[in-house]
């Protein structure tokens, strides 16, 4: 039995950074591993700041739903690495098992000879030499960090790039304004290929469409050329094939709705690919992605908190997630009041404040928890910016104990839980409730 644990903290070790944005080191194990970047599946490349994984997630239901072979590439992990890498096989897709991705490690890991390279760039590396290897009609790629210089950035045919809500974040790699992580992000387009924009600020929507212009990428807009909205608790989608009328997204939150319209959007800006009306409305229904205003009904967690509560989870962790959240809660709030609690970790590089302020209004207290990384908030810290916010605000040692203490509160009626602030945190709280991605 592979130990995968050992594996990839070796991984680990091969550059002394875990990012050095470059497309260096990355051409130079494609060219030993014999190029199977050139013999993928066709390629939807997707990019952005925020709601790159739901998209990639409401492509791949509707792609799946139509019959199609889809493989998946998304990061980072949340329980298991294997989250990364989905294969398509007969009958749907799965994860990749250990013994394979073994193999495809040990492979990259050899042909590398011992030579500087990040983890996410071997991993990658490693991912497209397993998509090589298996049929599909898709493979559905999502940019790791950035995109100009993103290890995923060596396809040279596209059926399309995708950029969703670009925001503020990673700006020690990005830049510190909308405009240069906007450059970064449209880096993705390629010249003559199907490009597709979530909405977008001004800021970045201009950084956009002036490359786009540069690739003479054939660019579709949000709000001009496609139109997504809520309708009798249904979706209406617009584009000038026509209107499309669909059950409202399951994933929760307002913003889903331009996720699952940028995804269709995509598609239907694709004619080889030949989807069917009925896909659209399966995939919208159907669609599934943990750690994103998740309710967790059933675990070891859930057994601690107040009995007849609602127990959410979220990996957000910049302020526009946190807005995003925030109108969903809100739409929670409308169809049924409940006192609302979060418990909240974070990495010391994420805006907190900016973050928090956003639920100041809705919440009656924050309790803060450590995260088990290096580069984490210490727990009272995220308590005094939930203070300063207008938050009260205290700590506990894990999810667990926050839970308890919710518990003895005896609220009524029972409160309405989310766990959020870090993708890190959200893993540790679905191994710690035995829901583990599948």
């Amino acid at each position: 039995m592979v130990r995968m644990d050992a594996v990839l903290t070796r991984l680990l070790t091969l550059h002394p950074k875990r990012i050095d944005l470059s497309l260096d080191r990355m051409w130079r194990i494609l060219d030993r591993l014999g190029h199977p970047e050139r013999r993928l599946p066709p390629v939807i490349h997707v990019a952005g700041t925020n709601g790159k994984g739901s998209t990639v997630a409401f492509l791949r239901a509707i792609v799946e739903a139509a019959g199609r072979a889809v493989h998946v590439y998304t990061s980072p992990h949340l329980v298991r690495f294997n989250e990364r890498i989905r294969l398509a096989r007969p009958g749907g897709g799965a994860l990749v098992e250990d013994d394979e991705l073994a193999d495809a490690f040990a492979t990259c890991e050899r042909l590398n000879a011992g030579d500087p390279i990040t983890f996410f760039e071997i991993t990658t590396a490693a991912a497209f030499l397993l998509f090589a290897r298996h049929p599909a009609d898709v493979l559905l790629l999502e940019v790791g960090l950035g995109g100009r210089l993103d290890a995923t950035n060596v396809i040279e045919r596209l059926l399309a790039s995708v950029i969703t809500p670009i925001s503020l974040d990673h700006q020690d790699f990005l830049g510190n304004t909308i405009e240069l992580i906007a450059a970064e992000k449209a880096g993705i387009l390629k010249p003559n290929v199907l490009a597709v924009t979530a909405p977008q600020s001004r800021e970045a929507l201009t950084v956009i469409e002036r490359q786009a212009a540069r690739m003479r990428a054939p660019l579709r807009i949000a709000g001009k050329h496609w139109v997504v909205t809520p309708e009798r608790g249904r979706m209406a989608y617009r584009d000038e094939h026509g209107l499309i009328d669909l059950p409202a997204p399951c994933l929760s939150g307002r913003h889903q709705f331009d996720n699952a319209g940028t995804a269709i959007a995509t598609l239907r800006s694709i004619p080889a690919l030949q989807i069917p009306h009925a896909a659209f409305k399966q995939g919208v229904a159907k669609v599934e992605w943990p750690a994103r205003m998740q309710r967790l009904a059933h675990g070891r967690l859930v057994e601690l908190a107040p009995q007849g509560s609602e127990l959410w989870l979220d990996g957000g962790h910049n302020p526009d997630c946190g807005r995003a959240v925030v109108g969903a809660l809100a739409d929670l709030e409308k169809r049924g009041p409940r006192p609302l609690i979060l418990i909240v970790g974070m990495l010391a590089s994420k805006d907190c404040e900016g973050f928090l302020m956003n639920f100041a209004v809705l919440v009656c207290r924050v309790i803060a928890v450590p995260i088990q990384q290096d580069t984490a908030l210490p727990s009272e810290e995220i308590a005094q910016v939930a203070r300063c916010v207008g938050i009260p605000a205290e700590t506990r040692d894990s999810v667990g104990d926050a839970l308890a203490t919710i518990s003895a509160l005896g609220l009524d009626p029972a409160p309405r839980i989310l766990i959020t602030g870090s993708l890190y945190l959200a893993g540790e709280v679905l191994a710690a409730n035995g829901t583990l991605p599948i």
